[in-house]
Formats: C-alpha cells, structure tokens, sequence
C-alpha cells in the first residue's frame, strides 16, 4: 500500500468517525482534489510526492463544511461544475428531472426548443441540458448575486456553443419577452419549511445559500407557486414544465399546478431512491 492510500484508509476513519455518510468517497475525493488526480488514479500517486495539505482538508470536511465546497467542484451527469460558498450545491436527485426533460425535449416536433431554467444556482440543469439537446436555446435565470457570478464562471467554461444565456433576476417577473413562446420550464426552486430547520443536515443548513433552501410560506411551497405563475406565463400552449420538490411534497405540488390554470397530465414522478421528486405539467390554455 502506498502512502496515500495509508493516509486515505486514516482520513476514512476519521469521517465515519464525525458522522460522514460516505467517508470512503468523501477521503478518496478530497486527495484526488488535493494531488490533481482523479480518483482511479490516487494508486499511482508516489510517497515522495504526498501533499500535507489533505489533512488540513479532510479537518474541514470532519468540522462539517461540504466536500464540494472544499475540492470546488461538484459532478453533475456529465458536467465537472465549479461551486463553493454562496452557490447550491447540485445534487443527484435532479439529475433524474434533468433527464426527464430531455426525453420530453426530444419528443418535442421543435426544431430548436426554448427552454428556460428558474432560479439556476451553478447552472447545472441549464448546462446539461444545453450539452444533451445541441439545438435547445437555453434561458438560465438568478437572482442571487454570488451565485450569479458560479453560473457565469460555469458557463463561459462549459458552454462551448454559446446555447445558455443567463440573466440576474427575480424569477416571478423574469423574461417578459418571452411570455408563451417557452417550450419547457425547468425549476429546482427552494422547497424546504423553515418549520423543518432543526431536520436539516448540519452541512447544509450552515453552508448552503437559504435562498436556496427555504421555499416560503407554512409548507414551504411559495417559491414553487411562484414557478406555477411563471411557467404559466411564459409557456406555449401545449408547453411543459418540471419542478423539484422534497420526497414529502408531492401531494402538495401536484395541486398546485390546477387544472382550472391550463394544466393538463400533471404527474408526481419519482427519483432513484423510488421517492416522489419533481411534478410535471402541460400547459393547454390560459
């Protein structure tokens, strides 16, 4: 065994140690981040050239401060995104929306479909979906400026075809000029009761922005009436949208997206872990 791979089995003890769900990946990523490598290359890594700074990384990540936030970077299908504080850090589950999308976009008879994404964070939905479907025209909208200036870096980075085009905004009232021309409305809005705060991973509630994480209202569910008014507004008849909310909210989202609105073939889907995740919806009338 080398000497890194010494140290990682030490870091991965520590981890599980401070309550780390997955200390094994979380060790292997923070020396991969530290040594410039990826992870199926640490074997090859040679004592001599051991970093010292590891330890003070896995320190961070036994204190409680996310892994993405101290390697910045986050994976997201197949995008290497930048991150770090100020910014949402994206996670798997809505990879499996993302890919929704995409099947919808492709059964779509639109030559280039408009897609727009609220409330954007690292611009991870936006991204992957420019990079899956080349002929989307992608509309990415933030109101948070730290995590505006991420999705900026992510962009100019990641977009090499110049498919996404962000906008600093509120999305209540975001591209007016755009009202129902849109084919597909995708949102992660924040979802999460203030009332819930204490059930909450530490990690999270310290470290993630709480514009991300606290939707509004008694349920929690006001950032998502928001996307309900928007999305109706900006969609086409016949025009879908897609939101994300927690695995306990399904039956409350569902009834947002009311019939008496236009909505038609509202649905309730479900993540990898078999849990309700996001609702989708077809817009038919005003």
């Amino acid at each position: 065994m080398t000497l890194l791979l010494d140290e990682i089995a030490r870091a991965t003890a520590r981890l599980a140690d401070a309550g780390a769900a997955s200390p094994r990946a979380d060790a292997e990523e923070l020396a991969a981040a530290v040594h410039g490598v990826k992870r199926l290359e640490l074997h090859g890594v040679p004592d001599g050239a051991f970093d010292a700074r590891f330890w003070e990384y896995v320190a961070r990540r036994e204190a409680g401060e996310p892994l993405q936030h101290i390697t910045g970077r986050a994976f997201f299908r197949y995008l290497e995104l930048k991150v770090g504080p100020g910014v949402f850090v994206p996670r798997p589950e809505t990879e499996v929306m993302v890919g929704w999308a995409l099947e919808t976009l492709r059964d779509m008879d639109v030559r280039d479909p408009l897609v727009v994404d609220l409330g954007t964070g690292s611009a991870a939905i936006a991204l992957s979906i420019a990079l899956e479907a080349p002929r989307a025209r992608v509309h990415a909208v933030e109101k948070d400026p730290k995590a505006f200036v991420h999705a900026t870096r992510n962009i100019e980075e990641l977009d090499e075809r110049g498919r996404v085009r962000l906008h600093l905004g509120d999305f209540g009232n975001a591209l007016p000029e755009l009202d129902g021309t849109v084919d597909l409305v995708v949102s992660n809005p924040p979802y999460i009761p203030m009332s819930e705060w204490e059930y909450v991973p530490r990690d999270v509630r310290d470290h993630d922005p709480a514009d991300a994480l606290w939707g509004g209202g008694d349920d929690g569910l006001d950032a998502i009436r928001i996307v309900e008014r928007t999305a109706r507004r900006l969609l086409r008849p016949g025009g879908h949208v897609a939101v994300e909310h927690s695995d306990l909210q399904g039956n409350g989202v569902y009834w947002i997206f009311a019939e008496e609105n236009g909505w038609r073939d509202v649905r309730n889907r479900r993540d990898l872990t078999n849990r309700d995740r996001f609702v989708t919806a077809r817009l038919v009338s005003d």
